[in-house]
């Protein structure tokens, strides 16, 4: 099983620097193909938190512990909420000072702390994956993997082009990428080694790991595909996702 949690953390880093180095390349990408890829992406990550993480851990508790999934998923969702409120400014670390810039201070805000909440949802992406791991269903564990890296791609490049379009140098933007990549991997190995403390935790662990992938999706990817005008494209993409990952699942049982 660690041979696979290796290889999962492997391809997680791997699709983030792919996506990065694609937004690297490219520079700029279409809205409508950024919103439709973003879109079938957020639709295999919300039938993989239903379906490879909240229903295996209701499965695991008896009817009387079905508090544990409730608060699971209510504190994933704090646990992501926490984070998007404490996020400090990261001037220092990409070269950009606002001051220099104050005409556009408050555009390169919002970006540098776009690409800071993105950085911040990796470790707890990272944690589901080696979570689901240790649950014991091999199925799952690919399923869930498989979503968050075709995730990667489109936000591995959504991290650097910002960052280019404001004056961030290649060095210090791919400085960011790799650290953004690390960040999950990480993710990958505290979720398995956490999962595998307490099997009395590992329901919880496994709702809270569902409940961080629901806000996100909630919170931060649908909205995304839906503020450029091309929001019905984007939603059929959802739901051809969703299609998708349940496909994967079924073909995998």
């Amino acid at each position: 099983m660690i041979n696979q949690v290796l290889i999962s953390a492997a391809g997680l880093g791997i699709a983030s620097l792919l996506g990065s180095a694609i937004g690297l390349l490219i520079k700029k990408i279409s809205h409508r193909l950024n919103d439709i890829f973003l879109g079938f992406c957020a639709g295999m990550m919300l039938a993989a938190s239903i379906v490879c993480l909240i229903m295996p851990a209701i499965e695991m508790v008896s009817p009387i512990q079905w508090w544990q999934i409730i608060a699971g998923v209510a504190a994933g969702v704090g646990l992501i909420c926490t984070l998007d409120y404490v996020t400090p400014h990261l001037h220092h670390l990409t070269g950009i000072d606002p001051e220099i810039h104050h005409s556009n201070k408050a555009s390169i805000n919002r970006i540098l702390l776009f690409v800071l909440a993105i950085a911040i949802h990796k470790l707890p992406e990272g944690m589901a994956t080696g979570i689901v791991f240790e649950g014991g269903n091999e199925q799952n564990a690919l399923a869930v993997s498989l979503s968050i890296a075709l995730q990667n791609i489109p936000e591995g490049m959504v991290v650097v082009t910002p960052l280019l379009m404001i004056g961030v140098g290649y060095f210090r933007t791919t400085f960011v990428a790799f650290i953004v990549a690390g960040i999950e991997v990480a993710g990958v190995y505290l979720g398995y080694v956490l999962g595998g403390l307490s099997e009395v935790l590992l329901p919880f662990m496994l709702s809270m790991a569902g409940g961080a992938m629901l806000y996100v999706i909630s919170d931060e990817m649908i909205p995304e595909t839906h503020a450029h005008g091309f929001q019905k494209s984007a939603t059929c993409a959802l739901v051809i996702g969703v299609m998708a990952m349940l496909a994967i699942r079924a073909v995998t049982e």
